[in-house]
């Protein structure tokens, strides 16, 4: 049968007339010179190889990143880590396991055989499927947490497990709408899969040994033993290596000194870190392209070193009365801001009364500013795209339209629908309803508690809906996806002010329900390239969400009821790394978003109302780029002029901080520009495993630090390297006349 599909491809492609070879095979020359266009139908993909590797595989990325996600240096695993490695262990099973066949008791006539045969390509796009649903994250968990260990109040089980179950799958609903327009259709490309594709394509090929060399699985093993007996001296003996900030320790009394130096409070200038976790904080360097790497560095530095102290020592909107560099709230005396003076215990809502005889709103001038630079991102990613891609976009979706009433579209879709059944309609139909039932129960049941009515969750999910196909073809077309957030926050901030959880709960459901729907539909085009059976593909994605979903739920809620203090910096033991940087930004977006308000802050009635000028500045600022690339049409230095990639530059920090950047970008210009243009053999075999057994093998570490000491509260020997921050206090500190800070002189 496989040899029949590529028989009838060899006969398009010989007798169709040479006109017509762009309708017959696919229009896009990447795809074309990456995708093959032959299918063996008869291997098998929903084996149970693919059921044991894939499930394990989702839940150690969906278990590792969210534990991961709590600490002072975070680790994310991505999918390409656990698509290298179970590359040799499906073989080893295939190897080793035997062929009995086993029936299903509940099912007399269905079985599975242990060993199939051959572990085969589809598996293992099978397997990187239920792995990317664990390396995903859970959004909703940040709700969890910020509601148990920052507002200090008690939420239902059963309401934060819906809330994390029904904002992953609600993706899904519009996934099945759209799929006939942003998977079937040729023009809807997805650039990113090719990489994957490529990346496949190598794995499978076969892996000699060359005269003094190593196979990619010996290089594995080796990098990832290393990297396993090194973390535990930055994981646990000696945390100061995550940042070494030089100028603080000659300059221990100059808080403008130590402003510049401090790697997490400041510029970061001179300092520097001995820990992977640090350089990978932002994703691995190694996976990253060259130019992104480059866009982003001279962003970060136009940001950091050049606009931030301009408006701090400007005292823009009061900056030195905050620290330099800070995600936290603060009141007009430079004081944390006290959010239970505003907010009722008892109703969990703001005290507008309270409010107004108390203060105003204020945050460090970096925070404010990042505000800015997120509405001008949004607006700079639609006149990016509107500009450069405008018309291929519109070109490509009306040719998508029109291929759409050919029964077969390309190539690629005739050998899908020859050879495997396609996914109901209705399937799509059935989970979205479901799951709108039961997001209308977790936000109108128990007690109310996420605090958003009925109305707000048809209207988030009306958002998501009406934005999945623009920003879908977007996505699929030029690889950028504007996001959703800043825009739902705005809406119900608006609307239904004062409440917290409503606020990140609207979000939530209208921001990642089509951030999920997207992440769906591109591993469904994987599927269409790789021929992978359209239902097999529907279980794998369906069962590795709800468990992904399971598991960072159950991962937030048990770190927040066994370790002690946690995301409380004041609470926590000398060394412990429990510090919760980014859901420490989450809750400070909740309170700015959703107790105060962007009425009281970004209009007259707040410090901010300038920042909405950002949007008009993003808007405009790729107009000159684009003139520029009229005028000089193929210049290569108009690449690293990417207005959306340098204004929304530092859009990590926080949590981020200085030291991520400088040495992500230092070690991702070392290997993907030097060693890249020197060692390109070197480079091309084993730079993706060098990432992939760098972070298995910290993970791994992580873990057994973790349950074997730090869970029994044994945090090493209390010594100067102990401690997790950088030893640059002052870098924390207010600079202006009058204003008192614990630990901190006044000046």
């Amino acid at each position: 049968m496989g040899n029949k599909v590529e028989d009838d491809d060899h006969v398009i492609n010989t007798h169709q007339a040479e006109g017509e070879e762009e309708i017959n095979d696919n229009p896009i020359e990447e795809v074309r010179l990456t995708v093959p266009i032959t299918d063996d139908p008869t291997q098998p993909a929903l084996t149970f190889r693919t059921w044991v590797l894939g499930l394990t595989s989702c839940i150690l990325l969906a278990f590792i990143n969210k534990f991961f996600g709590f600490r002072q240096n975070q680790l994310y695993v991505s999918s390409v880590a656990v698509q290298i490695i179970v590359l040799p262990v499906g073989r080893l099973m295939a190897a080793a396991l035997p062929a009995w066949s086993i029936g299903l008791p509940f099912a007399k006539n269905w079985s599975f055989s242990l060993n199939p045969g051959p572990f085969t390509l589809k598996e293992h796009v099978l397997i990187t499927i239920f792995a990317s649903a664990g390396a995903g994250g859970v959004y909703a968990a940040h709700i969890i947490t910020i509601v148990k260990a920052f507002y200090h109040r008690g939420l239902n089980i059963m309401a934060a497990f819906l809330l994390a179950q029904t904002t992953q799958l609600l993706g899904y609903g519009w996934a099945g709408l759209f799929r006939k327009y942003l998977v079937d259709s040729p023009y809807m490309w997805w650039p990113s899969n090719l990489v994957q594709v490529s990346l496949f394509q190598t794995l499978h090929e076969e892996d000699k040994r060359g005269k003094g060399g190593v196979t990619r699985l010996q290089f594995f093993l080796i990098v990832i033993i290393t990297s396993f007996a090194y973390y535990i001296v930055p994981g646990y003996f000696f945390p100061s290596l995550s940042c070494l900030s030089i100028l603080c320790w000659i300059w221990k009394n100059n808080i403008t000194v130590q402003q510049i130096g401090s790697g997490l409070h400041g510029l970061g200038i001179g300092s520097f870190a001995f820990d992977w976790n640090t350089v990978a904080f932002l994703g691995s360097p190694l996976s990253t392209p060259y130019s992104a790497i480059t866009s982003i560095m001279i962003g970060f530095f136009i940001i950091v070193y050049m606009v931030l102290p301009a408006a701090y020592y400007t005292n823009l909107y009061d900056a030195k009365k905050f620290p330099f560099i800070s995600p936290h709230t603060f009141d007009s005396s430079g004081a944390t801001y006290n959010i239970s003076r505003v907010l009722d215990d008892k109703t969990f809502t703001f005290d507008d009364t309270a409010y107004e005889g108390y203060s105003k709103l204020y945050l460090s001038v970096f925070f404010a500013l990042s505000y800015g630079l997120s509405f001008a991102t949004l607006t700079a990613t639609i006149s990016h795209v509107g500009l450069f891609h405008g018309k291929s976009i519109w070109k490509l979706w009306s040719q998508a339209r029109e291929n759409l009433k050919d029964e077969f579209c390309d190539v690629h879709s005739r050998i899908m629908k020859k050879n495997y059944e396609q996914v109901p309609q209705w399937w799509f139909h059935v989970l979205l309803v479901c799951t709108l039932g039961l997001a209308l129960l977790a936000c109108e049941g128990f007690g109310k508690q996420l605090q958003l009515p009925w109305w707000g969750l048809i209207m988030a999910c009306g958002i998501a809906a009406f934005f999945t196909l623009p920003i879908g073809i977007i996505n699929a077309t030029t690889n950028q996806q504007p996001g959703l957030n800043v825009i739902t926050e705005l809406i119900i901030g608006y609307l239904y002010p004062g409440r917290p959880l409503a606020n990140v709960s609207f979000k939530t459901y209208g921001y990642i329900s089509m951030s999920q729907a997207l992440w769906l539909l591109q591993d469904f085009k994987l599927g269409h390239y790789m021929k992978i059976p359209p239902k097999s593909m529907f279980v794998v994605q369906l069962v590795g969400t709800i468990v992904a979903s399971a598991v960072n739920f159950g991962t937030t809620w048990l770190l927040i009821e066994t370790v002690e203090g946690i995301c409380d910096v004041s609470m926590l033991p000398v060394g412990s790394p429990w510090t919760c940087p980014g859901d420490d930004v989450f809750y400070n977006a909740s309170i700015i978003w959703g107790v105060i308000g962007p009425n009281k802050i970004f209009t007259k009635h707040g410090v901010y109302p300038g920042l909405n000028w950002f949007f008009l500045f993003g808007f405009l600022a790729p107009i000159p780029v684009w003139l520029l690339s009229l005028r000089f049409p193929g210049s290569r230095w108009l690449e690293f002029l990417n207005m959306p990639v340098l204004i929304g530059a530092s859009a990590y920090m926080p949590p981020a901080r200085s030291i991520n950047y400088l040495t992500w970008g230092l070690v991702g210009i070392l290997f993907n520009y030097y060693i890249f243009k020197r060692y390109k053999g070197w480079w091309a075999r084993y730079n993706y495993i060098l990432s992939a057994a760098l972070d298995a093998g910290i993970a791994f570490m992580g873990i057994v630090i973790f349950f074997s000491l730090q869970s029994a509260d044994i945090f090493g020997a209390d010594w100067w390297g102990l401690s997790t921050d950088d030893y640059c206090p002052l870098a924390k500190c207010p600079s202006a006349p009058g204003i008192k800070a614990k630990g901190c002189p006044v000046y």
